[in-house]
């Protein structure tokens, strides 16, 4: 049965299984959607038709809310007072955004059953975690949102990518929360373009509102790009001449973008590879980080390397083949559903609303075959570190280490309990200023 459409929204018939707003928009890709629940924590939605939570998202000229039920996608535009563009104009606009920023021209559903019959272990899964699919971002704000992710996790990202607007971005709209939220009116901007962090300035700047020594790259990267390529914008496409060329990087091979990418300051192989999948067209490309290591060693037979070594470029192309030889052309947006349903904080997607018991691990299916349940979205929080048990020996001679991950491919790791770096050795990163194969 058809959902009703929230007053002043408009519907696009769409599946849970083409896409699922309440994964693909908290698992690492993007860090700007601002997420509302619709009804309080004491209260739920009537049924699987009824949209949950409201997710909004300031581009350069409007801000696109965006409601989900288990059918229908439901989308409106919010314009600034002065805007020129009609109501119908200004909505096909939208769709249309959608329809790429989504990439909804490609059939997920196609997809899970190719990937299915090749790899058993997706097979597996493949009905619990349904509609996780790539997002086709604006290059710029992916770039500089993975500058940010360099020893970072999801939630702090988050703050950083927002703050980095407020500070550099005028306001473009202000908007109530939708009906159901307890949050004040809340002011939204759009991402700053190149020519906004490229003034020698911003570097102290932005280190004073917490940015630590990624403050030095985001400048760095975004002088680069003003002085190859100027200021001038696109009246047309409120682009600036570096923000064109950086999405001319799509009509490049892989490596030939991911060699342009590599030359700004604070991006390593990872983080370049996170850009080409997630903003540059580039869907075989897997990142690749410790963890993506351990789940191929787990899962897919591939050798264990010593505790000892770090990611280094071998083991990185050998991770890369190996699941790439699996998944095939795909393999990127493959690797984003297998590992997203591998992270703690996703433990009940897909589930009933019953709460999930421990002992349920990330690769059983789901044995429903009614409608599918509404997700939730996850919380951003990182889970706590596991517990080990250890000797007494031992106990003596280790520390037990803060979660501090990189969430260089937040998509896969963003939030795992695992600690990447000591303490110690995140000082000397810093202090450093320099970029691993990790990176």
């Amino acid at each position: 049965m058809a959902s009703a459409t929230p007053t002043g929204f408009r519907a696009l018939p769409l599946p849970l299984a083409q896409l699922s707003l309440a994964a693909v928009l908290k698992c690492g890709q993007s860090f700007r959607w601002n997420i509302f629940p619709l009804f309080p924590p004491e209260q739920s939605a009537a049924d699987s038709g009824t949209p949950t939570h409201e997710y909004r998202l300031c581009l350069r000229d409007r801000v696109v809310c965006l409601r989900q039920s288990s059918n229908t996608l439901f989308y409106r535009s919010v314009f600034p007072p002065n805007a020129s563009e009609d109501t119908e104009t200004g909505e096909a606009q939208t769709l249309a955004w959608l329809r790429d920023y989504f990439q909804l021209d490609v059939d997920l559903r196609e997809l899970y059953s190719k990937w299915s019959a090749m790899d058993p272990v997706f097979c597996r899964l493949q009905d619990r975690f349904e509609g996780i699919r790539m997002l086709r971002q604006d290059p710029f704000e992916n770039l500089i949102s993975f500058i940010c992710s360099s020893n970072n996790n999801i939630s702090r990202i988050t703050k950083m990518v927002k703050s980095l607007c407020r500070q550099y971005s005028p306001a473009l709209v202000s908007l109530p929360p939708p009906c159901g939220s307890a949050s004040e009116e809340e002011a939204y901007h759009p991402f700053p373009p190149p020519s906004a962090l490229a003034a020698p300035e911003v570097s102290a700047q932005l280190r004073a509102l917490g940015f630590g020594y990624r403050a030095d790259f985001i400048q760095r990267t975004a002088a680069m790009l003003v002085e190859a390529h100027g200021v001038t914008r696109n009246p047309t496409t409120l682009m600036e001449p570096s923000e064109e060329w950086l999405a001319m990087l799509r009509t490049m091979t892989t490596a030939e973008a991911r060699a342009e990418l590599l030359k700004f300051v604070g991006v390593g192989r990872k983080v370049a590879d996170c850009i080409l999948l997630m903003s540059l067209d580039k869907r075989e490309v897997i990142p690749v980080d410790t963890h993506v290591h351990q789940i191929a060693v787990k899962h897919y037979g591939l050798r264990a390397a010593s505790k000892a070594a770090n990611m280094n470029p071998k083991l990185y192309e050998e991770v890369s083949s190996k699941l790439s030889s699996i998944w095939g052309e795909y393999a990127g947006w493959a690797h984003s559903v297998l590992f997203t349903s591998d992270l703690k904080s996703f433990a009940s997607y897909g589930l009933p609303s019953a709460p999930a018991t421990p002992s349920l691990t990330p690769d059983r299916a789901s044995t429903s075959k009614e409608s599918t349940p509404l997700a939730t979205p996850v919380d951003e929080t990182p889970p706590s570190s596991t517990k080990r048990k250890r000797s007494l020996s031992s106990r003596k001679s280790t520390a037990r280490l803060k979660p501090m991950v990189e969430v260089a491919d937040a998509l896969t790791d963003g939030l795992l309990e695992e600690p990447r770096y000591s303490l110690a050795e995140r000082v000397k990163r810093r202090r450093r200023g320099a970029t691993s194969i990790d990176d």
